[in-house]
């Protein structure tokens, strides 16, 4: 733990390498809200009322708990990565008894590659990124885009519930306002003024971390 009381990622990871099963719940815990936000972006896109983003994330869980001895990587870049892969197969999975239920003509067929492929393409830049960052500021590079990202993600999970709420139905689901009121149980106006304030919110965190 650092000095700040928080979990250091790459110590936590050394440590579960080295056995301590208590380090690779901690290291998987500190990544549950990041990958539920993501979860429910990718859910609200494809299958919405139909897969829970918790459930979706626990199951990701016990995969990396069972095949943790596979990771290679050391960094919590590498390590948030690792996860965001193994979630897109669990959902892709999902997609595919989707499609298959639903005709089994080759016309409708998709392997699960490409579902994997599609999702992890829409992971580079999150919708919340382009919304809400300036495109002077974007990186160069796709590494350069994923991280940024990943650092959005952080300070996104840091607002009050509400905030969170309004953006993640507005910016990642892409719903319009009559829609988001309804879904918060607010008038459409209501809601409005709380996006803006989110909106406002998380710029102001992000300028914090030099990501505006």
């Amino acid at each position: 733990m650092s000095a700040k009381g928080r979990f250091d990622p790459e110590q936590l990871l050394a440590d579960a390498r080295g056995g301590r099963r208590e380090a690779l719940g901690k290291a998987l815990e500190l990544n549950r809200t990041n990958l539920a936000l993501w979860a429910r972006a990718q859910i609200g896109l494809r299958l919405q009322g139909r897969v829970d983003a918790s459930d979706l994330v626990q199951e990701t869980f016990l995969d990396a708990c069972r095949d943790f001895h596979h990771f290679r990587g050391t960094s919590h870049g590498e390590w948030v990565a690792w996860l965001r892969k193994i979630l897109c197969y669990n959902l892709a999975r999902i997609v595919q008894r989707q499609v298959d239920a639903k005709k089994r003509s080759a016309r409708r067929e998709a392997s699960l590659d490409r579902h994997v492929a599609a999702m992890e393409r829409s992971s580079g830049t999150s919708p919340l990124e382009t919304a809400l960052v300036s495109p002077s500021s974007s990186p160069s590079s796709q590494a350069g885009r994923r991280e940024r990202a990943a650092r959005l993600s952080d300070q996104l999970a840091r607002l009050p519930a509400d905030y969170r709420e309004v953006l993640v139905l507005r910016n990642l689901e892409g719903l319009p306002f009559p829609e988001v009121a309804r879904r918060m149980g607010r008038s459409a106006g209501a809601v409005r003024i709380l996006w803006v304030r989110a909106v406002d919110q998380l710029r102001r965190l992000l300028q914090a971390e030099d990501l505006v």
